[in-house]
This record gives structure tokens, C-alpha cells and sequence, in this order.
């Protein structure tokens, strides 16, 4: 398990509520794993620090950063973590993000704009910071944002929907900005994952279970199953990959949006 062997991961949003596991806290955790060394951001002390005892406890490495990135300061600070602490970046692993309910019509701009401050302004500040340092190296490096299938199938989610479009135009312009060199940008669309923020909501077993029979797999997502896509575009086994959008969904957007 080293096919992240001696290279250094910053993963924004790495907490997760309670001890569960999140997509942030499994990209973490897996990262390490495969033998990298990792940044553990969060805006949540207590979440990053168990982020970060979990991937210790299997004897992996790596140190916390607490902070809002949407903050410029506060991305600029994530990178140099990473420099400082470990004396480089390879990965950025883009995983902030919050909800954002409603129709135009039920948004208030105060809504609208928090959702594309956290779930857009984050990605790019941290990207910015993380592209310099990947210039300052002297190599190229990788990039993952994590998206949302309400990007392509949306209901009720407008300012979300929007602002994970956003991230998939982010995405591409970057991967053609940066290609030439060396830096590899891609996009995953998580699915209807059941996540303890999902669970938290108060979700209804009868809800969850309809959610599963949605996916054409019926197999119900876990934050395990974006952190193994998140694993194979990080390592050198997508060295010819940039600019993709994976759904890792479970089929759902080959059903229709009705269903």
C-alpha cells in the first residue's frame, strides 16, 4: 500500500461530525495508507484531531491545520503547513463544502452568497496557493475537487447546484491553464453518499433505503468510495489524467432526475 508513497497531501474539510466517516475523513485516512503524509484541515479542531489520531493510530503521519478557507490568509497558511511541516505539497485534495437548499426564489443573496464563498472561493484561494508552490518546486503536482452529482442532476438545490457547476468549470479551466505544467486537476461528483452529515439531518431509514434502491447499483455510497477515486487520481496511476469529472455515484445519473 504505497501508491502515495513519500508524497504530501493536504485535505481541506478532513473532519467529520462525531467518529464517523465522512468523504474528508476516508480521503485522509486512505492517503495515509498508501503512504503519504497528510495535512488535516478542518474548521473544527476536535474533528481534524480525530482525523489525525485515526491515521496516527495505523501509523501514518501527519500534522492539523484549523482554519476558514475563505479566507485568503487562512489558504495561504494550509500550503505553507504542508511546505513547512513536510517540505513540499504534491496533492491538494479540495473537499470543503456546505448545503445549499432551495429554488432562486427561496434564496436570499446572503444565502446564495455563503454557498459559493465556502463551496467555490475556498477551492480557488487553496489552489492559488497550492499552484505557486507547485511552480516555487520546480514540479508539477495534483489537484482534486470534490463536486456534487446536483451539479448535473439538480432539485431544489439551487444555490448548491450552481456553485458545484462552478466547481466543475474551476476544475477544467485550471487543468487547461496548468497542464503545460506538469499539474493535473480533476473532479470527482460524489453520489447520494450516506455520510454522518447526512445522517445528522435526521435522515429516516425509509429515506435512506430509498436512496439506495436510486442508485442502479443498489449499493448505498459511503465516504470510503470517494476516497478510493480521491486515492487513484492523487497517484501516479493518473499521471496522463487531467480535467476529468468522475461521478461516483452508483449510476444514479444514468436514471432520471424523477426518480
Amino acid at each position: 500500500m504505497d501508491r502515495l508513497k513519500d508524497k504530501v497531501v493536504v485535505v481541506t474539510g478532513a473532519g467529520s461530525l462525531d467518529e464517523g466517516i465522512g468523504n474528508g475523513r476516508a480521503a485522509a485516512i486512505l492517503f495515509a495508507r498508501e503512504g503519504a503524509s497528510v495535512v488535516v484541515n478542518d474548521l473544527n479542531e476536535t474533528a481534524a484531531r480525530y482525523t489525525l489520531d485515526a491515521i496516527e493510530q495505523e501509523g501514518g503521519h501527519g500534522v492539523i491545520h484549523v482554519g476558514d478557507l475563505t479566507d485568503e490568509t487562512a489558504a495561504e497558511e494550509l500550503i505553507a503547513t504542508a511546505v513547512q511541516s513536510f517540505g513540499k505539497i504534491d496533492v491538494l485534495h479540495n473537499n470543503v463544502g456546505i448545503d445549499g437548499n432551495g429554488t432562486v426564489l427561496e434564496t436570499s443573496v446572503e444565502y446564495w452568497d455563503r454557498v459559493m464563498r465556502v463551496n467555490v472561493r475556498s477551492m480557488m484561494l487553496t489552489s492559488k496557493f497550492a499552484v505557486r508552490a507547485f511552480l516555487d518546486q520546480g514540479h508539477g503536482g495534483a489537484i482534486t475537487n470534490i463536486g456534487s452529482i446536483a451539479a448535473l442532476r439538480p432539485h431544489n438545490l439551487t444555490s448548491y447546484s450552481a456553485s458545484k457547476g462552478a466547481v466543475i468549470a474551476l476544475t477544467t479551466a485550471m487543468a487547461a491553464d496548468h497542464a503545460g505544467q506538469g499539474i493535473r486537476v480533476n473532479c470527482i461528483l460524489p453520489g447520494p453518499v450516506y455520510t454522518p452529515h447526512v445522517s445528522a439531518k435526521g435522515m429516516s431509514d425509509e429515506l435512506r433505503e430509498r436512496r439506495r434502491q436510486a442508485a442502479p447499483l443498489q449499493i448505498e455510497g459511503t465516504g470510503w468510495d470517494i476516497a478510493h477515486a480521491a486515492v487513484y487520481l492523487a497517484s501516479e496511476e493518473a499521471r496522463w489524467v487531467t480535467g476529468v469529472i468522475l461521478p461516483v455515484d452508483g449510476g444514479v445519473l444514468l436514471t432520471s432526475a424523477s426518480r
